[in-house]
């Protein structure tokens, strides 16, 4: 299925989620998600966030989001040098 949903242009996308801790409010603590997801919308992050602010103790400080496509056309590069093996 991953690669069906890459086809229609989703990205591999990690967000940092720094949130408090529930019995020590004045400490933050990260948590790293990864999924594929649609940019800029990210409606799978977004229902993920939904879903620790209605169910989840630790209250979100804020997020990081980071995606890149998996699948884009090759990139060439032609080197300068010439390299001799024997």
């Amino acid at each position: 299925m991953g690669i069906a949903l890459q086809l229609k242009d989703y990205r591999l996308t990690t967000a940092e989620i720094l949130y408090r801790l529930p019995d020590h409010p004045q400490l933050l603590q990260t948590y790293v998600w990864q999924d594929l997801d649609l940019a800029p919308q990210y409606p799978v992050l977004r229902k993920f966030l939904d879903f620790w602010h209605r169910e989840l103790d630790g209250k979100l400080h804020s997020v990081r989001v980071a995606s890149d496509k998996l699948i884009k056309p090759a990139t060439f590069r032609y080197t300068q040098g010439l390299l001799h093996l024997h």
